[in-house]
């Protein structure tokens, strides 16, 4: 089992990476956080996994190192940004504040941002917002990269279109993040170094033939990812991920019929109030009653108790917090080169 590193220590390391590569401190902070927080919960494919890209994007100028996101519109509950290619973890940590407080005040704001960076892994930001007794929404696609197609298709349309959310109840929130797609580029990736398969036919040939091979994407034409429900159930992941073009690209703006600028993400992100709704304390009482009716369910045979989405990253946080991060075997000797050119120890 790899050695456990100390979450504070992989901030700084993270941190000094980023600072020496050119970024901004409060940028290079708030991305080191984030991406760590990804590996705390168990999202090793889209945290410090992230770094080397991330720290090329930079090298290469594709990654906006300094300034503010462009205001395009305003409005008390409703507010628009051209985030120009500044780093997505910064940018959607400044959306949340502001839409937490705009929720605060006038029970939601929602927030679109098109041109931002790879904003990594979409529950890494969720807790703020319930620790406030707060409910949120966060999705996202990238314009700038197709790898799964349509349900009943064999040529790429959409990224995987993550959809994330949270809402408070009386002890962990709950917390999900999914895709519209049956798995994630960065886990195909992983996949395909390691030469492994998938667990089953969760891709496409480039002829349209049902496969378990990440090997698929190196074809030319490549093979496409399916949407989430395979080739049964498909046309679910394949309305979901319409819905999200629908909130991001269409709500910013700036999506797919516009042309090609580099890795990055366009973002829909809302922020809502229970207390101008129903109220909060009956906003808690429902969602308290659905969570431990799930809890309770008498399990099927071959499964320990019912969870709740989040449960199980939640509980890794805390053990991870408290006992060190074990990362993923890839990550420190992806890093090591970049740590030898930016002078930076490894932790």
């Amino acid at each position: 089992m790899s050695a456990r590193l100390p979450a504070s220590a992989l901030v700084a390391f993270a941190r000094d990476l980023l600072l020496r590569a050119g970024l901004e401190s409060d940028k290079a902070v708030t991305v080191a956080e984030i991406l760590v927080e990804a590996d705390l919960l168990g999202h090793t494919t889209h945290g410090l996994a992230l770094l080397p890209a991330y720290l090329a994007e930079i090298e290469k100028g594709a990654m906006t190192n300094a300034g503010e996101p462009r205001v395009v519109a305003d409005f008390p509950a409703a507010v628009t940004w051209d985030a120009q290619r500044l780093p997505g973890p910064w940018v959607i940590r400044r959306a949340l504040d502001l839409a937490m407080g705009r929720a605060e005040q006038n029970g939601l704001c929602s927030v679109a941002i098109r041109r931002s960076h790879h904003i990594a892994c979409l529950a890494a930001y969720l807790r703020p917002a319930t620790e406030r007794g707060l409910m949120v929404l966060l999705t996202c696609s990238d314009p700038n990269v197709c790898s799964v197609a349509p349900f009943g298709g064999r040529r790429e349309v959409f990224t995987p279109n993550p959809i994330a959310a949270a809402w408070p109840t009386a002890g962990d929130p709950v917390m999900l993040d999914f895709s519209a797609s049956i798995t994630t580029n960065a886990l195909t990736k992983r996949l395909q170094t390691e030469g492994k398969k998938f667990p089953g036919a969760w891709a496409l040939t480039a002829a349209g033939e049902p496969s378990d091979d990440p090997a698929v994407f190196s074809t030319n034409p490549p093979g496409t990812l399916l949407p989430t429900g395979g080739l049964d159930h498909g046309h679910k992941g394949y309305a979901l991920a319409l819905l999200v073009e629908a909130l991001t690209g269409a709500l910013a703006g700036h999506g797919r019929a516009d042309p090609r600028e580099g890795w990055g993400a366009t973002v829909f992100l809302q922020v809502m109030n229970p207390a101008y709704f129903g109220g909060a304390a009956e906003f808690r009482r429902q969602a308290e009653h659905v969570a431990a009716a799930c809890r309770a369910t008498p399990p099927r045979p071959g499964v320990a108790r019912v969870r709740l989405p989040g449960e199980n990253g939640l509980a890794l946080r805390r053990d991870q917090l408290a006992h060190g991060v074990t990362l993923h075997p890839s990550i420190l000797p992806a890093l090591t080169p970049w740590t030898v050119k930016l002078g930076v120890a490894l932790p």
